[in-house]
Parts: C-alpha cells; structure tokens; sequence
C-alpha cells in the first residue's frame, strides 16, 4: 500500500474580535470633548489671569493708536512691578467717565500718586481753559514732561491738579480728542485691568508698544 501523502497548512491568523463601532465613537466623541473643555478651560483663565485682547474704538490714543487696532493687554504686569509713567493701560471706566456702554479705557499714565500734573504755556502760563491760541505741554512736579507720543499737540483744560494716593492720572495721546482724568478726575489703582504691550492687529502694525 502507498501512503497518502499529508499537506502542511499554514496556521490561520488569529480571528480579531469583532469591531464595536458604536463604543469606538463613544470613546473619540468623550476625547473630542475633553479636548474642548480643556481648551475653553484654558483660554478662560488665559483671559482672566494672563492675556486679554482689546480693540481701540476711538481715536483719544492717536497716532499711538488708531480706531480699529487690536491690542493685548497684559494682566499680570503690575503683580511684577510697579505701574511706570508713560505706560498704557486698560481700566474700568469710572461711573463719572460718560463712556455710555463701553466699560474699559485705554489711556497713558501721567501722574503717579503723589505727583501735581498741570499744562503750561511756552510764557509758563497755565492752561486752564481751552485756548487755540496757547501751545500748552504738561508739567509733573514742575517739571516739563518729555512726550514724543505727542506729536506736537497741546493740552488745554489742566489747571495743577495733585494725584491722591493710591490714584493715577490718565490722558490720551490725542489730547484735543481725549475725554480723560481732565474731565473725570483720577483713577483708582484698583481699577487697572493690565499693561497694553502689543498691537496685534493691523497685520502691518503688528509690534511691541
């Protein structure tokens, strides 16, 4: 008798379980939403402790800034040092401010808490009134204030007015076309929201301010 001659087979693959489509899409719809929870989590207190976005609807900060700039405002700033003249910040606008619905502003710091802010005539005269005949610059403890950001134009309406403590003096770079600490007084400390220190819209206007 012959044999039968045998044939080796090739092992078969293990069979994979069956695909449970509906609890593949539980899991990635449970991932896409903690993605997002985290991400809103995340730009909330990025908003609230770090970083705030602002657009300018005035031109009160002009040629510094312009209607329709976007700037960011830093809120962690003055946790880090002292509020400095000359820097540009966003508070809440005062009840006596006459803003209407706009609840923030954004103006330059000239006095600090101690300091008397006046405007003089070239003949050292004050400027108590609006004058078109007057070139009138800003005076900080009888000192004439150095202001570049001014581009020339004069600033009426500030007869020697000393800043309280714990208060800070505010005007735009626009200063016919600024309501300010001329018209609404001094502003709390507390009512700092941040330090503007970027522009970040126009694309062309994009920089460090």
């Amino acid at each position: 008798m012959t044999e039968t001659p045998t044939v080796e087979t090739p092992d078969e693959p293990p069979r994979q379980p069956p695909v449970d489509k509906a609890a593949r899409n539980r899991r990635v719809a449970i991932e896409w939403a903690v993605l997002i929870v985290a991400a809103l989590v995340i730009a909330f207190l990025i908003k609230t402790f770090l970083f705030q976005a602002f657009y300018i609807p005035s031109g009160s900060m002009e040629p510094t800034l312009k209607i329709g700039d976007r700037v960011l405002v830093n809120k962690l700033s003055y946790d880090l040092h002292d509020i400095h003249r000359g820097d540009i910040i966003v508070f809440k606008a005062p009840p006596n401010a006459g803003a209407g619905d706009i609840k923030d502003l954004v103006k330059r710091v000239i006095g600090l808490p101690g300091d008397v802010v006046e405007a003089r005539d070239e003949n050292g005269a004050v400027c108590e009134t609006q004058d078109p005949s007057k070139l009138c610059h800003v005076y900080v403890n009888d000192r004439r204030l150095e202001e570049p950001y001014v581009h020339g134009q004069t600033t009426w309406m500030l007869p020697p007015t000393p800043v309280p403590a714990g208060h800070l003096f505010m005007m735009g770079d626009n200063r016919t076309q600024s309501h300010d600490s001329r018209y609404f007084g001094s502003i709390e400390k507390s009512a700092v929201i941040g330090r503007v220190f970027v522009r970040i819209w126009p694309p062309k206007g994009i920089g460090l301010l």
